[in-house]
């Protein structure tokens, strides 16, 4: 009795240590994005822009570009914040986003959350900052009135004109809804992770990932798969007794990997 008693215990004990385990691997990080809105909470307006993201094999992380006073030429300021860890989930969730904004606050006081290009969701189109132009193409382009003329600079709009088709799409199609990566130029989206834009604006990223977002792409999935992997051979480990503890512990690491884990 009492050694049955002992290899009870045992297997609890085992069991504890391996679901610690796998809760290291797929600890949680509080998300960045929410902890900079909730710091930046007395500013007029503001940007928040994914300017870079990285990992390894212990750490997910990403870098911001933060935009405040955006309506003031004489107060603006710009700065790029260190490496903050983030957890799995947010990683992969914006893997694509990359120089896209991820959350910004225009004048009316509202918060937008879902990710665009930058200066989209406030100041793009918007008739208090600037005007439509025609070119002599007769395509019609976005311009900001001369006070505002500092933000072409700031949202990386002077790389590439706006035009009021691909505004118009974003406004009618994926505003306040769907992340916009734009229209289609030679079979790329402009904006994103994988646009044709982000290689001129995001150089450490390319210069790290030389195969491009493919290659990113490739390596994260390897990552994440690896991650899974191990969480679930970890819990499953010492489960011998119980396979619906196996199974169970197997389809939440499904769920937890985002796409990858489909």
């Amino acid at each position: 009795m009492k050694d049955y008693l002992k290899n009870v215990l045992l297997i609890f004990t085992l069991a504890f240590l391996a679901a610690c385990s796998g809760s290291a691997e797929k600890k949680y990080v509080q998300n960045p994005v929410d902890g900079l809105i909730k710091s930046l909470d007395k500013e007029k307006t503001f940007s928040i822009v994914l300017y870079d993201m990285d990992f390894d094999d212990n750490q997910y992380r990403h870098k911001y570009k933060v935009i405040k006073n955006l309506t003031d030429s004489t107060k603006k300021k710009e700065e790029i914040t260190e490496w903050k860890e983030v957890d799995q989930e947010f990683f992969v969730r914006n893997e694509d986003n990359l120089g896209l904004e991820l959350a910004s606050k225009g004048e009316d006081g509202k918060i937008s959350k879902i990710p665009a290009p930058p200066g989209y969701s406030n100041y793009v189109g918007n008739k208090q900052y600037g005007q439509w132009r025609t070119d002599n193409s007769g395509n019609s382009f976005w311009e900001f009135y001369g006070k505002y003329a500092f933000m072409s600079s700031m949202f990386n709009l002077m790389t590439a004109p706006v035009y009021r088709s691909s505004y118009y799409d974003y406004r009618d199609n994926y505003m306040g809804r769907s992340p916009y990566y734009g229209q289609r130029i030679n079979g790329r989206y402009q904006y994103g992770t994988s646009g044709s834009l982000t290689t001129r604006t995001n150089p450490d990223f390319h210069s790290r990932n030389t195969g491009g977002s493919s290659s990113f792409k490739s390596k994260l999935r390897s990552r994440v798969a690896q991650s899974n992997s191990s969480t679930t051979r970890s819990t499953s480990r010492y489960g011998s007794g119980s396979n619906s503890s196996s199974s169970s512990s197997s389809s939440s690491s499904r769920s937890r990997s985002g796409s990858y884990g489909k």
